[in-house]
């Protein structure tokens, strides 16, 4: 947004009435779906300020540089994680199967993903897969909305995405992502691989044993570099994430 005010605070400052015309953008009532942009657009090309080609480039780039802005516009956390993320990556993965009692005998509820795999001796896995989301918004603005505060992945402005209600032993491997409102990010651990994470701090909450939580910001985001994957990747980088952890004898339940 900070950009295309700079853009079209240029082309204001080309009209004959520049002053009077910033004076009547002060006192412009807004009501939905006529903006203060829309405004200031439209009165750009009828005064043949800004051609109609040059428009379409504005508009094009604003849509490059906010691509998942509407992600920040989720304002239920339950309905960013659990509705927006699930069918995210059930499009990505459409082998991941929602779990139940028929796939897993002990299945609770304590996963989000169950994925089956054969290995190379015909032996047949379930992979227990739980995902966790957050968003890259402006740390030192907290009263804003979120679509107003998110960031764009090259930005220099702090932030700190907070992966909550880790429980290393209900899943083997996480899938984590990252919103930027120009980007998503994704990285897979397996359980031991985020327990033994010196950012991973245990216990969230006073006597809920087993869960614990994890920080990404920008001092440490290049630390989980090793666990990066594209979104074409996410099914193979699971099943990798798995045979690590089962070749260390760690925990498959």
């Amino acid at each position: 947004m900070e950009k295309l005010k700079k853009e079209l605070d240029k082309l204001i400052e080309k009209l004959e009435n520049a002053d009077d015309f910033c004076d009547t953008l002060e006192n412009l009532v807004s009501v939905y779906p006529f903006s203060e942009y829309e405004y200031i657009i439209s009165h750009l090309l009828a005064t043949d300020k800004l051609t109609l080609e040059e428009y379409y480039d504005l508009r094009n780039s604003y849509i490059d540089r906010n691509l998942y802005l509407y992600i920040f516009e989720i304002s239920a956390p339950r309905g960013f994680g659990d509705k927006w993320a699930f069918g995210h990556l059930k499009e990505l993965v459409p082998d991941f199967q929602r779990p139940n009692k028929k796939l897993d005998p002990k299945y609770s509820g304590e996963y989000d993903f169950w994925l089956d795999w054969t290995d190379g001796k015909n032996k047949s896995h379930g992979i227990r897969v739980e995902i966790k989301t957050s968003r890259a918004v402006d740390f030192e603005e907290p009263d804003e909305p979120l679509y107003i505060k998110a960031l764009s992945f090259d930005s220099d402005r702090p932030f700190d995405m907070n992966f909550q209600q880790i429980k290393t032993k209900c899943a083997n491997v996480f899938v984590w992502i990252a919103v930027w409102r120009d980007k998503i990010r994704y990285w897979v651990l397996n359980s031991k691989e985020v327990q033994i994470n010196k950012y991973f701090s245990k216990g969230q909450h006073r006597g809920n044993i087993g869960e614990g939580q994890l920080h990404i910001n920008r001092e440490n985001i290049s630390d989980f570099e090793r666990y990066a994957v594209k979104s074409t990747e996410i099914k193979e980088a699971v099943i990798k994430s798995y045979i690590r952890i089962t070749k260390k004898g760690g925990r498959k339940r």
